[in-house]
Order: C-alpha cells, then sequence, then structure tokens
C-alpha cells in the first residue's frame, strides 16, 4: 500500500468523493475486509457495500488483497490501495488554478494556485515514475516559526528572497549539456489551528522549499 498517492482522473475523483465510499476507503486503509465484515461498520447491507467497492475497485482505488471461505461462500477480501488519497487539479482540468495568469507574491489566492500547480505536476511526476519503475528524486522542508513583529516577519522573508535567489544564481545552468529544470517553491504562511487552539499542520509560519527533481536513471 502507497502512503499517499494522487488521483488525476475526473471519474475516479467523483468516486472517491462520496461519502459512504470515503469511509470505505478509511477502513480498507487499516487493512483487508470483506463487504460483509464492511457492512456492519458502515451500517449498510452487504450488497450495498459490494456495490460501492465495485465501483472503487474499477477506479483504482481498492484492489483485491485475497479471498476466503465462509460456509459456501468464498469472500473477496479487499484493500485500499493507499493509506490516503489527493485530488490532482489535472481532474477539474478546464478550471485548475493557473499561477502563470498573475503573479502576485503577497496574495494567499496566488499561493493556492502554486500549491495547486505543485500538486498537479508532482502527482504528475509520481505517475510516470511509477510506470517507468524508476525513482522521483524530490525534496522538501518544512518548519515552524514564530515572529515577534510583522517587522521581523517582513525582514525573515527579505532574507529567505535574498538567499534563495543567491543559490539560484549560484547553480542556475539553462544552457548546460545534460541540465534537467527544477522548480523551487517557498511559501509563508500563518498556521492553522484548530478549536482547541491547537495546531494542526506544521507547515504554518514556514519556509517549504519543494524541488520536484528528475526522474532517476
Amino acid at each position: 500500500m502507497l502512503d499517499v498517492t494522487v488521483i488525476e482522473d475526473p471519474a475516479a475523483a467523483a468516486v472517491s468523493l462520496d461519502p459512504i465510499r470515503g469511509r470505505l476507503l478509511a477502513e480498507l486503509a487499516a487493512g483487508p475486509a470483506s463487504a460483509a465484515m464492511l457492512a456492519g461498520k458502515v451500517g449498510l447491507p452487504r450488497q450495498k457495500v459490494n456495490y460501492h467497492l465495485k465501483a472503487l475497485e474499477r477506479h483504482g482505488l481498492v484492489e483485491l488483497a485475497g479471498e476466503r471461505r465462509k460456509g459456501n461462500v468464498t469472500e473477496r477480501l479487499m484493500r485500499a490501495t493507499a493509506a490516503s488519497y489527493v485530488i490532482s487539479p489535472l481532474a477539474l482540468a478546464a478550471v485548475q488554478p493557473d499561477p502563470d495568469r498573475f503573479r502576485d507574491q503577497l496574495s494567499a489566492r496566488w499561493l493556492l494556485a502554486v500549491g495547486a500547480r505543485l500538486v498537479r505536476d508532482v502527482g504528475t511526476l509520481i505517475t510516470g515514475a511509477d510506470r517507468a519503475r524508476k525513482r522521483l528524486a524530490t525534496y522538501a522542508l518544512d518548519g515552524e516559526v514564530s515572529f515577534a513583529s510583522a517587522a521581523d516577519r517582513a525582514a525573515f522573508i527579505e532574507e529567505l528572497t535574498a538567499g534563495v535567489s543567491a543559490l539560484v544564481r549560484k547553480y542556475d545552468s539553462p544552457d548546460a549539456e545534460g541540465g534537467r529544470p527544477h522548480r523551487i517553491v517557498v511559501a509563508v504562511h500563518p498556521t492553522v489551528k484548530s478549536p482547541a487552539g491547537e495546531s494542526t499542520s506544521s507547515t504554518t509560519d514556514t519556509a517549504d522549499i519543494a524541488d520536484t527533481a528528475e526522474i532517476q536513471e
């Protein structure tokens, strides 16, 4: 089972967004189960659960883990193909965000468009790497910083920009024979708090550097 996989197909995305099917995916991410085993957990007849499992299986979201005999019946044990799923903007290709339409480094909506492109591109790279049976070289930096003041935050961003820009100038070799372009994304955003006041993510007031690297040969 993969830790996370990206859903690019619109039909698969629609299937995954059904609440019952989402519940089944969560149950099957915890371990293989049959329709009969799942029926009691989700409060549906076994036939209904089978219907939903077949829809999930058609789109590659669940797979056969094995079979077992129970009386005169052979039960199919299914499992989720991943522990979690991310829907790529490719699933809504006609209206997916395009960060090249406008560039505003202080716009949260532009940051959202950049993040969506990151999900789309890395998902495409993962799909290609899996098909080629090759590793995908990537890097990401995730951290958290608390600023004492807005002035400190502005100074941090200024130094971060200067530092990353200097590294880009130092290593950028667009004319190098055999060179491969890489995308660098740096983001800073406030921490999202849960209702209890606890942080729900450590990617906040954060510099996230995600480098979508080449498929290693």
